[in-house]
């Protein structure tokens, strides 16, 4: 080509996106893309389609740099307007900022390869392929307690999520519920006015007429909850009883169907003023199940069987739970566990994942454990380096031990720490549990024997149990 001539302009839908235009970043606006199995994108290889919106696909995928399999949500691409690309910068920033156990954390939000990904946690099934299978009473009544704190917690935040379903509540192991998808949620102010986004069936009539609120997810958890309990999705103009109204009866108390007849009002001043009421409402019902359910389940046997753990685990807690810090619960068998537990001493469920609550200013995003500011490797998981956010030592009374590599420059470290957080030395030392003299026989770390049937530190089957 000779000097002086210009290359042909490309196709308009063939040009990047420069920065500072619409989005602001380098997209290509081929319009739709569907990823291909085994198509990789960064780290990610795509292994299949889980779901597909009007906004964006989520493809289940294996990051193979962890290990894990993973969701991933991408946006369509040619609906990333500059707006839409401000609506899915709000989900993120709005999912970061909450830490509850019922709703889904996001792993990282970036651009790859010109698509903008979401990435979270990959769950089992969704509440919607649930609940169209036989729900036992009891699990139902669990997951209606999940879904009105995750919305609760919300509504705490200031945050309406507009866009409560079944579709997105994601189930996990240990019958676990998430509430996912923020997408079209908005932050509560007094000149809230919304543009009916949502999702028919669910929607609440004046979140349909643009003005959500608080009340708009309590009537969309009173659709949910209804749906799951009957079986039957009540339709406008929801007049009370919808179908399914007898078979409530006999599987529920009154008050869970009272419950749900008030969210379900039609005019929005009736409801709950917001989910934390609704559920401080819910919590307040001592036996949820109907009269004929609580008889059946109601044995000498299973009261035996109940009195007997939480009798074993009250004992524990006495003599052992301060020293082990043990304040949270397995989310299977619901025994106490400590933040550095590997697995559940009580029923040897993996906790490569802590679940809850933290301690520390900030958390690891591999294994969700709490980590100090001046920390540049996570002590409980061989987690990668970070910067620290801090010049400052802090200092702590939980540093009991020393780093066994003469060259670590602090040398402290808490009990059942694995490796140092500042020089990442694995440590060899035995840590043993305060009061008691029993050890595991595969790693030499302190167990319970009494209490146990599992080493939480390597989780291996204690001998004998």
């Amino acid at each position: 080509m000779p000097p002086d001539t210009k290359p042909a302009p490309l196709p308009q839908e063939h040009r990047r996106r420069q920065p500072g235009c619409g989005g602001g970043t380098s997209l290509r606006r081929l319009g739709r893309r569907t990823l291909r199995a085994k198509q990789k994108l960064g780290k990610y290889v795509v292994e299949r389609k889980l779901d597909e919106g009007g906004f964006a696909v989520v493809y289940q995928a294996r990051d193979e740099i962890e290990g894990i399999r993973v969701a991933l949500k991408i946006p369509h691409v040619h609906l990333l307007t500059s707006a839409a690309m401000e609506d899915f910068r709000r989900e993120v920033r709005l999912v970061a900022q909450l830490e509850h156990p019922n709703i889904l954390p996001l792993r990282t939000a970036q651009f790859i390869d010109d698509h903008f990904v979401i990435v979270s946690a990959l769950g089992l099934t969704t509440l919607e392929e649930r609940i169209s299978r036989r729900l036992p009473i009891d699990l139902a009544l669990d997951y209606a307690r999940q879904m009105l704190a995750s919305v609760a917690y919300a509504h705490s935040q200031r945050i309406i999520h507009c866009d409560i379903k079944p579709d997105n509540f994601i189930l996990f192991e240990g019958n676990r519920l998430r509430l996912t998808d923020f997408g079209v949620a908005k932050v509560a102010q007094r000149t809230l006015r919304g543009s009916g986004a949502g999702t028919l069936g669910y929607m609440a009539p004046e979140q349909a007429m643009g003005r959500p609120s608080f009340r708009s997810d309590v009537f969309a958890l009173g659709l949910v909850l209804y749906r799951m309990f009957s079986g039957h999705l009540p339709e406008y103009p929801f007049d009370w009883p919808p179908p399914g109204h007898r078979l409530l009866q006999k599987k529920l108390h009154p008050a869970v169907i009272e419950l749900m007849r008030r969210a379900l009002e039609l005019a929005p001043q009736r409801r709950y003023a917001d989910a934390q009421a609704m559920l401080a409402a819910f919590t307040r019902i001592k036996s949820p199940r109907g009269a004929r359910g609580a008889a059946r389940r109601s044995t000498k046997s299973s009261r035996r069987s109940t009195d007997w753990k939480t009798i074993q685990r009250r004992q524990f807690q006495q003599e052992f739970g301060k020293a082990l810090e043990t304040k949270h619960h397995c989310q299977v068998c619901h025994g106490p566990v400590s933040e550095p537990m590997q697995c559940c001493p009580w029923c040897g469920k993996s906790r490569f994942a802590h679940e809850g609550s933290v301690e520390f200013p900030q958390q690891c995003p591999r294994c969700r454990r709490g980590m100090k500011l001046d920390w540049e490797y996570c002590p409980w998981c061989y987690g990668p380096g970070f910067e620290r956010s801090s010049s400052r030592n802090f200092t702590d009374r939980r540093y009991t031990g020393r780093c066994q590599n003469p060259k670590c420059s602090r040398k402290v470290l808490m009990p059942f720490m694995r490796y140092c957080p500042w020089c990442h030395r694995k440590q060899r030392r035995k840590w043993k549990v305060p009061g008691s003299t029993h050890t595991c026989g595969h790693c030499g770390w302190g167990v319970v024997s009494g209490y146990w049937s599992h080493c939480p530190w390597c989780c291996k089957r204690l001998g004998g149990q």
